[in-house]
């Protein structure tokens, strides 16, 4: 049985922001998205997560997006992909 966990909330915030002034990265994103873990690997290695069109290979242990695509396209430079916080405990 897998420890891993079984979805995440990826953000999509500006690059630019450094300083979110009090604001949650959550109320700064431009997007959201809740993907699942597909049990497959990706190319990176990582496991698979995907839904609400967004696809990432996600490390679980350090809750980095190590790969993604948004709508069957690569992230614009312009902009950060970012797990969200966990919420009492575990991966979602």
């Amino acid at each position: 049985m897998s420890t891993e966990p079984q979805s995440f909330e990826i953000l999509l915030v500006p690059g630019h922001i450094e300083n979110l002034r009090g604001q949650s990265a959550a109320e700064r994103a431009l997007r959201s998205a809740v993907v699942e873990a597909t049990g497959e690997t990706g190319a990176t290695g990582y496991p698979r997560y995907r839904g609400q069109g967004v696809e990432a290979d996600i490390d679980p242990s350090t809750r980095t997006v190590e790969a993604l695509l948004v709508d069957g396209a690569e992230l614009d430079y312009a902009l950060v992909a970012m797990i969200a916080p966990e919420r009492g405990g575990g991966g979602r």
